[in-house]
């Protein structure tokens, strides 16, 4: 097996725990949360700054025209922060891809890989029943705010992606493969990908 697999999820579809048990069960590397640890390391900023790069991308049109000034103002922080953020980030995916078969979560990664040949492309999205269910059960979500969270996280990944790329996050067009965990389940997804990959 000689893919990289990246996988966009919806909040609160599963994506990160299919990801997780997917390179598993493949025997590769998982890059997630690790690569807010490399980045920083090679950045040299704090970890913090890349815990959450979508936190900024409520709004794609504020989004967009903030984010547009800092090419005007190079002192214009945080934009120009978030900038290295995302540029040591890509960095360190594309070292990642090259050193060989691994799955990848979020971060844009379809996109900054989209020029390898070797990349497959996944989608996880469910229905809001199931996300609210796994954002109170995994995620510690009030189950009074579930729905609203679900709904925030869901417009910054998608801001952000929208941003950084040429693509639309969550079109089907721009995957391999699109996955729903809520009628599959999160076991039978890793089978329907490890099937797909002819693993």
């Amino acid at each position: 097996m000689n893919k990289i697999i990246t996988i966009s999820r919806q909040y609160g579809s599963g994506g990160r725990e299919i990801g997780a048990k997917l390179a598993e069960k493949l025997g590769i590397p998982f890059y997630d949360n690790a690569l807010i640890e490399m980045a920083a390391k090679e950045s040299g900023f704090s970890e913090k700054y890349f815990e959450d790069p979508e936190k900024n991308a409520s709004n794609s049109f504020l989004y967009s025209i903030v984010r547009g000034m800092q090419y005007q103002y190079r002192n214009a922080t945080p934009w120009s922060l978030e900038e290295t953020v995302y540029t040591t980030q890509s960095d360190i995916i594309r070292k990642k891809a090259e050193e060989g078969p691994c799955v990848i979560i979020g971060r844009c990664a379809d996109h900054i890989l989209s020029d390898y040949e070797n990349v497959l492309k996944i989608f996880v999205h469910a229905d809001l029943g199931f996300r609210i269910e796994r954002a109170v059960r995994v995620d510690g979500v009030d189950p009074k705010e579930a729905k609203d969270t679900i709904s925030k996280k869901d417009k910054r990944r998608m801001n952000y992606y929208n941003y950084h790329s040429d693509t639309k996050w969550g079109d089907a067009l721009n995957y391999h493969l699109c996955i729903d965990s809520s009628v599959c389940g999160i076991d039978k997804a890793v089978a329907i990908i490890t099937d797909y990959i002819g693993e």
